[in-house]
């Protein structure tokens, strides 16, 4: 983060990106909503032990935030001062707590942009907003300053996660990968996704499945 370029990085960091992943067909056997869990064995360091939630997978590739690695040091509050965003003194308790959470470490692709993982239509009556994008009926993917702002002045949504990156797969990337067992997926409700803390969600994830993470096998998987 560069505070003598500090215009610039806000342009760059709630860019609208997410059309270019929203552009297949509705009979995709698409896993968006669900949980990408790591396997031993990955081969690649950026995600061990990882747990991604899917927000978009069809023909033309796949997308998703990693949801168990937070930023060792940076907190959304801090993040919205950054920004010039500084929390309304109106914030209640539970809004206050929300801003100590801490930012996600997304995905080593478009490290610099913000994503935000919320629930949907926080405002009463509320049509899908530009730059937001329906994962499910469960959760909106949004990439806009707008949602940041609202969450500073406390009109945010009840629940959201941000997160600093994305991970990213060309077409047909991420299935030849699940094929080669490198990923387990599994359900992830929002109720889970918001209510786990992040670094109990590889656990958590695969106990969902039934499965012993002391036990896990690089070997075998659900594809």
């Amino acid at each position: 983060w560069n505070q003598s370029a500090h215009q610039s990085s806000l342009n760059a960091l709630f860019l609208p990106q997410l059309s270019r992943y929203v552009l297949g067909m509705a009979d995709f056997p698409s896993l968006a909503g669900q949980a990408l869990i790591a396997m031993p064995g990955i081969g690649d360091e950026r995600f061990e032990r990882t747990v991604i939630f899917m927000c978009v997978h069809d023909e033309n590739g796949a997308m998703g935030l990693v949801v168990n690695k937070p930023d060792p040091e940076r907190r959304l509050r801090t993040l919205l001062e950054e920004l010039e965003l500084p929390p309304a003194l109106s914030l209640d308790a539970g809004q206050e707590e929300a801003l100590n959470s801490r930012v996600l470490l997304g995905g080593p692709v478009e490290k610099t942009r913000g994503f935000v993982l919320h629930s949907p239509a926080y405002a009463p009556g509320e049509q899908l907003r530009e730059g937001t994008v329906a994962v499910n009926d469960e959760l909106h993917l949004s990439a806009k300053l707008d949602i940041l702002r609202d969450i500073s002045l406390g009109r945010g949504p009840h629940n959201y996660l941000l997160a600093l990156g994305i991970a990213g797969w060309d077409a047909g990337q991420l299935d030849q990968e699940i094929l080669q067992n490198t990923w387990l997926h599994a359900p992830l409700p929002a109720s889970a996704l918001f209510g786990t803390p992040p670094e109990l969600h590889y656990a958590a994830s695969l106990s969902g499945l039934g499965v012993d993470v002391n036990q896990l096998s690089p070997v075998a998987g659900r594809g």
